[in-house]
């Protein structure tokens, strides 16, 4: 039965049972009324009780029992009632406060794309999201949700990503433009190659991060536990005084009424519920609470070095023509229009600069993507080769330590363009917060070159670099971490890093432009391309705990408050049990400031 079924059922017969003592004068028939609907009541709670004890752990379910129980053999059965009517109304509130807390989460679901339109041809044809393939063309109407992910191959409009990244202006999106599943198109229809399946689209990989992040159980909840213990004792032993004292045993009752177990119950996953909601505004989606604990107790983090530190995407650096044919221009464009559908970050890169220079591109056709070579493209009737020396048919090679493409045209070697790395602009404020927060080791992990590591590392103030690292040596680093520098944090977003952030204590993806295994590995995903939101998701969550602790305190110190003066008799059973309430909402409400950007 919900805990709303519960509440309404009592809530029935508390209604029943006092039309028949006061409109019948029927007392003992609402008295075993309420005795046996308490009595039912209060041996599930003792079931529930029992589980939790064979599980090794201690719940302060005995509290609400013995109280039931001790209203009801000293004749204050109103007071049993109220009792019963506050714990399965308090257990309702939590649920409607979780709801509530959640919401920005449950929108994610409630938005989730349904349909395409996929273009055959001339004609377009509606199908259902899983049934679209990589390479399909696909038609966005005005105001429609992008279904899967893609490249924009005709149109342009304005696209809302709020739902994504958080970030409420429109993104205007033209030709070779990225289009992410879940963003909403403005008004103005696009066409677009997909290139990820729906299973793999950003959105459908969120939506399954939402669905895990309500699955799994948040540890603080049971951690609030730790304070059963002292508490049912505190409770017991104030109210064993008054009863000795007064000799009276509805003083032992009147003080366990007011022992309201619900600030312990209801205040730490309220607040938990509310932090991970608060993330998510912020484009920060926490998978469990337990990820929100590590983070506040975290001493070390480990970041990849590209789309991590870096941009994930390179700049030209160098454009070396080495044929009297072409012109450095002319390199540059038939170079990105082969490049033009591929996913590769220095394709991206190379297409990027090409924009920025104002250079149209060409069509291509018969793109192939050969494995650890480059591409090869059909670009105005002549074959294009960019990628490796070898490929492009270059003799000779650049140091390894240089970052390069070689381009080939009909089957004559032309040239070559190197790329740098360029680092986020945040970055070094990033490590400098983290710093701030606590975070006093620092770890670059890349399988770049040491002294490009190196050079990063001292720029934007990481302490310590493993460079040239395989993902199984990646691995190894976090795993081999002192005890004085854990938890440990690993950032990253590429598929090489998902190891390494299922390994670490708390994993962290850079989702925006980086892989699903990445963000399915990591207990945390950026949804925003901002590093920034590393140390936010931190400060949040220290945010979050602070909030939980203390909402969880206060409820604790009402309660003894009240314990100590109903241990006079100033306060009767009935009116003890109706200040449950008060305690109940109390908590929730100070559990709900984990919501609130301040």
């Amino acid at each position: 039965m919900s805990n709303l079924k519960k509440f309404l059922l009592t809530v029935t017969v508390g209604i029943v049972a006092l039309i028949l003592e006061f409109g019948f004068h029927q007392a003992r028939v609402a008295f075993w009324l309420i005795a046996i609907v308490g009595g039912i009541m209060t041996i599930s709670m003792l079931i529930g009780m029992v589980q939790t004890l064979r599980s090794g752990k201690y719940g302060v379910d005995i509290l609400a029992i013995t109280a039931i129980v001790a209203t009801l053999l000293v004749g204050e059965y109103w007071a049993s009632l109220m009792v019963l009517v506050m714990l399965t109304g308090g257990d309702s509130l939590e649920d409607y406060a979780s709801h509530q807390a959640g919401r920005e989460l449950q929108s994610l679901l409630n938005n989730s794309p349904q349909i395409a339109h996929r273009i055959d041809g001339e004609e377009v044809t509606e199908l259902k999201v899983d049934e679209v393939q990589v390479g399909d063309t696909i038609l966005v109407k005005p105001g429609e949700l992008v279904p899967v992910d893609g490249r924009v191959i005709a149109g342009e409009s304005f696209v809302d990503e709020s739902s994504l990244t958080g970030e409420s202006k429109p993104i205007e999106k033209q030709i070779n433009d990225e289009l992410m599943s879940g963003s909403i198109n403005g008004d103005a229809a696009l066409r677009f190659k997909v290139t990820k399946s729906a299973k793999d689209s950003q959105y459908q990989t969120l939506v399954k991060l939402v669905q895990e992040s309500e699955a799994k159980p948040a540890h603080f909840v049971r951690l609030a536990d730790r304070y059963a213990v002292p508490f049912t004792l505190i409770a017991y032993i104030i109210g064993g005084i008054a009863w000795f004292v007064s000799k009276d045993p509805v003083r032992f009752a009147e003080v366990l009424v007011v022992a309201s177990p619900c600030p312990l119950i209801l205040a730490a996953p309220v607040a938990l519920v509310a932090g991970m909601s608060r993330s998510s505004r912020n484009g920060i989606v926490v998978k469990t609470g337990t990820t929100i604990e590590k983070l506040v107790r975290a001493k070390s983090i480990a970041f990849d070095k590209t789309g991590t530190l870096t941009e994930g995407k390179l700049s030209v650096e160098e454009i070396k023509v080495v044929s009297e044919n072409i012109s450095r221009e002319d390199l540059v464009i038939y170079a990105a229009s082969g490049e033009q559908e591929s996913s590769h970050i220095l394709a991206r890169s190379l297409i990027a600069y090409a924009k920025a220079e104002k250079l149209s591109l060409l069509p291509v056709a018969n793109l192939e993507e050969v494995t650890g070579q480059g591409i090869q493209a059909i670009v105005e009737d002549k074959e294009i080769r960019v990628g490796k020396a070898a490929f492009a048919g270059s003799n000779t090679e650049l140091s390894s330590e240089k970052t390069a493409v070689y381009v080939s045209i009909a089957g004559q070697y032309v040239g070559y363009i190197t790329f740098t790395d360029i680092v986020r602009e945040e970055s070094a404020e990033t490590i400098k917060e983290l710093n701030q927060l606590g975070i006093t080791k620092t770890i670059m992990l890349t399988g770049d070159h040491q002294s490009i590591a190196k050079q990063i590392a001292e720029e934007v103030g990481i302490s310590e670099v493993h460079a040239e690292c395989l993902p199984e040596e990646k691995i190894n680093v976090i795993k081999t971490l002192s005890d004085g520098d854990r938890p440990g944090i690993m950032v990253g977003d590429g598929v090489n890093d998902a190891p390494a952030l299922a390994v670490a204590d708390v994993g962290i993806a850079m989702g925006a432009h980086g892989s699903t295994a990445a963000s399915e590995s990591a207990d945390a995903v950026i949804l925003k391309d901002d590093l920034s939101r590393v140390s936010e998701a931190v400060r949040l969550s220290q945010d979050t705990m602070r909030i939980a602790r203390q909402s969880v305190l206060i409820g604790i110190v009402i309660c003894v408050i009240l314990m100590l003066i109903a241990s006079t008799g100033v306060i009767p059973a009935l009116l003890g049990a109706a200040l449950q309430e008060v305690i109940d909402t109390v908590s929730i409400l100070s559990a709900l400031r984990a919501r609130k950007d301040r």
